[in-house]
């Protein structure tokens, strides 16, 4: 969404940019820290820390900020407002009854997969993933299952954007880093309408993702189902999980 320059609040724009500043590789910042992760002057940076943390957004020390509880309200309001979670957890809920998996449904922000959605598992041994499988989680499009048949749904001149100075991170030897080998990936994954991702996040890990279009055939999200543990064969998956997941997403098209 683009907006006139003169609707446009920079000083919202630089506190929203400082929040975004914490992740999951720095949990605490200093002004210093803040200022170089946000592009603002060090005295800018402390200014909108300080302010953070009078609004309850942000606790500190007096030196060092970290995040509070207060930020969930952002995700719980979206959680509890947005039509599209809502919708989508009674089938992630008997997704996982039925076959003691986890699934999850999501959506793809910037450069991230962002999970709104997911059901919890029934089979008792699940470990908990190094990135977490949290709602709210963001985990690398580019390594993901659900974040490649999400980059399918864009046009050639959109995914040339998408990876245009983009650099793709290596989380595990199996991870794809170069920006031709993606394309054709992506191409696989929308001649297949389908993705197999096997050890490009974690370790151990597979997954496997189909979209979730609308009536309007637009793709608003993907659903997936991860397994950990055993190492699964493409074509065991497509056999025993991919009916499944398609047969969800026709369910669901209807209330997307």
């Amino acid at each position: 969404m683009t907006i006139a320059r003169a609707d446009f609040i920079e000083g919202i724009a630089k506190g929203m940019a400082v929040l975004e500043s914490f992740d999951t590789e720095r949990q605490r910042l200093n002004a210093t820290l803040a200022a170089e992760r946000a592009g603002l002057t060090r005295a800018a940076a402390r200014r909108h820390l300080l302010t953070l943390a009078h609004l309850g957004y942000l606790e500190t020390d007096g030196s060092y900020f970290w995040m509070a509880p207060k930020v969930l309200r952002f995700s719980g309001s979206y959680l509890a407002s947005s039509r599209l979670p809502r919708a989508l957890q009674p089938t992630l809920n008997r997704l996982a009854a039925q076959t003691g998996e986890s699934f999850s449904a999501v959506v793809l922000d910037g450069e991230e997969a962002v999970i709104i959605a997911r059901s919890g598992s029934h089979t008792a041994g699940t470990r908990v993933l190094a990135y977490g499988l949290h709602l709210g989680a963001r985990l690398p499009a580019h390594a993901t299952s659900t974040g490649r048949v999400m980059l399918a749904a864009m046009s050639a001149a959109q995914l040339t954007q998408w990876l245009k100075g983009r650099h793709l991170a290596r989380l595990t030897p199996h991870t794809i880093t170069q920006a031709r080998a993606l394309r054709q990936e992506i191409a696989r994954v929308r001649k297949n309408d389908y993705c197999f991702a096997s050890e490009g996040h974690e370790l151990g890990v597979q997954a496997l993702a189909v979209p979730l279009r609308d009536m309007q055939g637009h793709t608003v999200a993907a659903l997936n189902v991860v397994l950990s543990g055993t190492r699964y064969q493409e074509e065991t998956l497509q056999r025993e999980m991919l009916p499944l997941l398609f047969e969800a997403a026709r369910e669901v098209r209807s209330l997307l």
